[in-house]
Order: structure tokens, then C-alpha cells, then sequence
């Protein structure tokens, strides 16, 4: 522990008697200082057992010392040494009356005791003190090793909550609490999820202190407000990949920095290590994708192992998202891209940075791990392909982060699900099995394009079936068709000898019905049958045939929404 005043005057060398403050004594001396000026405070950082012999002091002024020790008192001095036998054959009664005043220490410092010996001691207690705690640091350094080695995360923290008398607790890259120790903490790291998002929107690595700690006598509540928390971001990439909450009663000392020093760095190392793992990882889920999609599911199966075993067991849907140029999530895109679902390419790091799909994979990979799910993410050049359990976390997830990013393009800015300057659509299959994966994943890139020619973030192809075909034919091409097979008509109309097109309308909507179509548009029967006679005559086309009244129908439709 570091020097006290305490231990100064049990120092059997030093000699030293307590004239005032006794009740002060517990107090740590950061040094020893030796100074005669009328006013050594401006030379003062706080701390310091001052020594003096009073030699440029009016001692035995009471008003004089009343004004010295305040001003020392107020700077931060820990104790006053005052040398006998120098000066003052003993220290004079107004400074023993002024430091009683203060409450400051006051030490009579024996004439053969030299100032030089109680600096060499408060000099050595300050060395050993900081060659324990570097020592204790090493301690806890090879502890929190074993830990992670034999428990990991989970043991570390327990560790580490152990070394620094309070509690830790590890965040994901979503700002979830992934683990925490004691079981406790983790009410309480979840309330820190703001600060956490806060510090991962700075470059990596980052820190910052919540609180300024409740003292001793709180470390033992289990649901305390008034703890010191210091976060720090975990990874090396350019956002962090994770966070660690550290909780104390008061700031950490230096064997407690070492210790959470050392987390830090062990909690980094598996983060970096679990980067190469990820990548492997994705290279087997594009293997097993790739066996799934060419009707291999037994060969699948073996492959996926324990890592995507379970996710094969159960129904999954499949989900494809797709990057689009800023600003054209609406416009439509060419079906292909001249790739195909085979053609993965070797996954990139999670660093979300620079990367349109970071954002949806965190959420996925987030949500499914709370939930202990399994979920195959694989990026394929534009593309990115995932199969997530049906019903599960992570299209739950994928659902709220599109929510999201709408709004955010809506708003203009960004929320704390999705990231403004993501430009993705996405499509969700309906539920499958292994042997319905390629039907699987078609319907997914259907429900994608749907997404494209919407200008919508996310489509389900389920929800298809439930809505109208006429959106679908927002398409230039079909347009463009509809234009041509009614311009006739409508130049009919632009001179003013009939209304064929609105007559035309009334008719197909009432299904042929002569009477009903005529009491609609206000004419006589005759005068309808008229008009139909001059839309066939004009068009060259049939209105007996069931497909001419269809693609009339339909185009005037699609004209009808411009």
C-alpha cells in the first residue's frame, strides 16, 4: 500500500511525534517536500508532507500561522514536519494551535532525524508500493490468461471482477451484453447500452467513465447507480467488434489498471483470432450453401457439421440482400449480375466500415447469438445470401433493421438500428426445408427484385401472394407497352369525336354489361355499343377474345397510376 503519514510516524528510524491531527494520519503522501518560502503553494500539487524549519516564518505570530496553514491546507498538503532544535527548540505554539485549527498534521521532526532520511523513506514505501502492485499486476495478468484459456470469456470476467473488488461484463458489436460476472451485473450493464452505441460511433479504441464511483461502503449493492464504469471498445479495425464494462467503487488502482489493462488486451487477442475463425467459418457456410442450392442436402449436412447442423434440422428461410448505388434503392436493376449464388467470394473482414452488408450482419449475427441460433451468412460480390431459422431472432431482426433504414432514408438521417449510408434491399423467402433450398432462394430473389422496382428496403415473399399484382407493373417496359396498345384511342379522343377510352374503362370494369356500363357513363345502350365497335375498328382486335380484354384492362391500369 502506498505511505501514509501513519507509517511515517510508526517508522522506527524516523522518530517521529504527532503534535496535531491525529485523527488524519491514514492519509497517503504521494512525496516528501522540503520548502522555506513564506508561501511554498504555488509549488504544490497536493499530497505532499511538507518539511520545514521555519526559517523565513514568523512561528509564534498566531495570526501569521493561522493564514500559512490555511493556505496549505486548501492546496492539498497532507501533514506539516516541523524540525526541532534548528530554529525553534520546539515547535512554537501558534503553529500547534493553527494546525489543531485545520485539522492538518502536524509532525515534530527530531533534530538528529534529517529531512533526507523521511524522503528516502516516503521515496522507498512509494517504490515498494508500486513494485506490489506491478507484481500483483503480473498476477492478474496470468490469471486472467488462465481463465480465458480454460473458461473464456465467461471465466475471464469472473476474474477480472475478483481483481477489482466490483464487477465487468462484455458487449457485442450491437451493444448487447454478451456475458457478465457476477450474475448480477448484468442488470446493471444493461443499462449502459446507450454509452456503449455512444463509444462505438468513435474510432477504435476508445474509452470512457460513467460515474465517479459511491465509495467502500456501496461495493457490495447489487443494483448501485453510483458506480464508477470505465468502457473500453475491444478490436483493432475501425469500429469496434466489442466492449468491456468495468465497475468499481472508486477508480482503479495500479494493480486494478494492470488487470483491466490486461483484459483489455486478452479480450482483443480473441477478437482478432475470432476474425480468422469467422472467415472459415463463412468459407464452410459457402460450401454448404452451395451443396444446399445444387440439391445435395445429405452431402450438406455432413459438411455443416455442428456449426449449421441444427439450422438444417428446422425450417429456414432465406434471405438475399442486395447493395444498390446511393440514392437508387427505387430504380429498377437488370435481374442478373452475372453471378450466381456459386460464386461466393472469400469473405472480408467484419469491420463494418466501407462494407453496405456490415450493418444487417451484425444485426443477424447479434440477434441469433442472443438467442443461441445458428445462422449462415454468406457475402457474394453484390449479393449477400442467409439462412436464418424461421420464426427465429434473426428475421425478427432482419425485419427491424429494413424498419429502420427506411426510416432513416425517410428522416434523412440515421438511427441506432441502421446506418444512413447503407443502400441494400432484401428479400425473404417463405419457410423451407434442405431439399426446398433452391426454391428457397428463388423466392427470396423474386421478393428482392419486387424490393428494387418498389423502391422498398425489404419484401417477404410471402406477403406476395396476399397483395396486389398491379404495383408489379410499375415498370417502364410494361408502360411503355400499355402507351402504345391505348395511343390510338387516345388520339381518337384528342379530336373530340367520341370517349372511347373512359367508355372502354366502364365496360371492361363492369364485365360486358351493356346496361350497368351505359348508366355509368350517362348514354343510351346503343350509343356504347357504338363506341366498342370503333375501339375494335381502331385497334384491330377483338373484344370477344378473353386475353385482348385483359391486356386492355391491365394497360389501362398501369396508365391510370401516372
Amino acid at each position: 500500500m502506498a505511505p501514509t503519514l501513519a507509517s511515517l510516524v510508526h517508522h522506527s528510524a524516523l522518530k517521529l511525534t504527532v503534535r496535531a491531527g491525529e485523527d488524519r494520519l491514514d492519509v497517503p503522501v504521494r512525496w516528501a517536500h522540503v520548502s522555506e518560502l513564506a508561501d511554498p503553494v504555488p509549488y504544490m500539487e497536493g499530497g505532499e508532507l511538507l518539511l520545514i524549519t521555519a526559517l523565513k516564518l514568523d512561528a509564534e505570530d498566531p495570526e501569521a500561522m493561522r493564514r500559512y496553514v490555511r493556505r496549505l491546507s486548501k492546496a492539498g498538503v497532507v501533514g506539516l514536519g516541523f524540525a526541532v532544535g534548528v530554529n525553534y527548540d520546539e515547535i512554537p505554539r501558534a503553529l500547534v494551535d493553527a494546525a489543531e485549527e485545520e485539522n492538518l498534521p502536524l509532525l515534530e521532526v527530531p533534530r538528529r532525524t534529517p529531512f533526507l532520511a523521511i524522503s528516502k523513506a516516503v521515496s522507498a514505501a512509494i517504490a515498494a508500493d508500486q513494485y506490489r502492485a506491478v507484481t500483483a499486476g503480473f498476477a492478474a495478468q496470468r490469471e486472467l490468461t488462465r481463465q480465458a484459456l480454460t473458461d473464456g470469456a465467461e471465466g475471464l470476467l469472473r476474474a477480472l471482477a475478483a481483481q477489482v473488488d466490483g464487477w465487468a461484463a462484455l458487449y457485442d458489436a450491437s451493444g448487447a451484453v454478451v456475458a457478465a460476472a457476477p450474475d448480477w451485473a448484468a442488470r446493471r450493464a444493461a443499462r449502459l447500452t446507450a454509452e456503449v452505441e455512444r463509444l462505438r460511433e468513435r474510432p477504435a479504441p476508445a474509452s470512457a467513465v460513467v460515474g465517479s464511483g459511491g465509495g467502500p461502503e456501496h461495493a457490495a449493492s447489487e443494483d448501485r447507480h453510483d458506480d464508477r464504469v470505465e468502457l473500453h471498445s475491444l478490436g483493432t479495425g475501425r469500429r469496434p467488434r466489442a466492449a468491456l464494462a468495468v465497475g468499481t467503487a472508486a477508480a482503479p488502482g495500479t494493480a486494478e489498471r494492470y488487470a483491466v489493462h490486461s483484459a483489455i488486451a486478452l479480450l482483443t487477442l480473441t477478437t482478432e483470432r475470432s476474425r480468422s475463425l469467422y472467415a472459415a467459418q463463412q468459407r464452410i457456410g459457402a460450401a454448404v450453401l452451395r451443396m444446399l442450392l445444387a440439391g445435395e442436402p445429405d452431402h450438406a449436412r455432413a459438411v455443416a457439421g455442428h456449426l449449421y447442423g441444427d439450422l438444417l434440422d428446422v425450417p429456414f428461410r432465406v434471405i438475399v440482400a442486395e447493395s444498390v448505388p446511393a440514392a437508387a434503392g427505387a430504380r429498377a436493376h437488370p435481374e442478373g449480375h452475372g453471378h450466381g449464388p456459386l460464386t461466393a467470394r472469400p469473405p472480408a473482414a467484419s469491420d463494418t466500415a466501407g462494407d453496405p452488408f456490415g450493418g444487417l450482419v451484425e444485426a443477424l449475427e447479434s440477434a441469433a447469438a442472443r438467442a443461441g441460433e445458428a445462422v449462415l451468412v454468406v457475402p457474394e460480390g453484390e449479393r449477400l445470401v442467409a439462412l436464418v431459422t424461421d420464426g427465429g431472432a434473426a428475421v425478427s431482426a432482419c425485419a427491424r433493421y429494413a424498419t429502420a433504414l427506411e426510416a432513416s432514408r425517410a428522416n434523412g438521417g440515421g438511427t441506432a438500428e441502421a446506418d444512413p449510408g447503407d443502400e441494400l434491399v432484401v428479400g425473404l423467402s417463405a419457410p423451407a426445408g434442405p431439399i426446398a433450398a433452391a426454391a428457397a432462394y428463388k423466392q427470396s430473389v423474386q421478393a428482392l427484385s419486387v424490393a428494387r422496382r418498389r423502391g422498398r428496403v425489404f419484401v417477404e415473399h410471402e406477403r406476395l401472394a396476399a397483395g396486389s399484382v398491379l404495383p408489379l407493373l410499375a415498370d417502364d417496359a410494361v408502360k411503355a407497352f400499355a402507351d402504345s396498345l391505348l395511343r390510338a384511342l387516345h388520339e381518337h379522343d384528342a379530336t373530340g369525336r367520341g370517349d372511347l377510352v373512359a367508355s372502354l374503362r366502364a365496360w371492361l370494369s363492369r364485365h360486358g354489361q351493356w346496361d350497368a356500363a351505359a348508366a355509368d357513363l350517362g348514354v343510351h345502350r346503343h350509343t356504347l355499343r357504338y363506341r366498342m365497335r370503333r375501339v375494335e375498328e381502331i385497334l384491330g382486335r377483338s373484344l370477344d377474345d378473353p386475353d385482348v380484354r385483359m391486356e386492355l384492362w391491365l394497360a389501362l391500369k398501369t396508365t391510370s397510376t401516372d
